[in-house]
């Protein structure tokens, strides 16, 4: 076997390797965080949500009510 023929061999493993690893990878994806302000931080930083939108659901999930007073936990 010739030199292109190791180089074609080893690009072909590789590419192979790769794609089982990228299929895997969407079929378990990582797990989702169950604290709902890491949750909230993420969809704002994936631009789900406007900043508007985040403030009052982190109001909402600190306790504030919508007048700025602390409600009951």
């Amino acid at each position: 076997m010739s030199a292109g023929g190791w180089v074609s061999m080893i690009i072909f493993w590789v590419v192979v390797v790769g794609l089982v690893l990228w299929a895997v990878g969407r079929l378990f994806p990582a797990q989702v965080p169950s604290d709902p302000r890491v949750l909230l931080d993420a969809r704002l930083a994936s631009g789900e949500i406007t900043p508007e939108a985040y403030r009052s659901i982190r109001d909402e999930l600190d306790g504030h009510t919508a007048a700025g007073t602390k409600g009951s936990r």
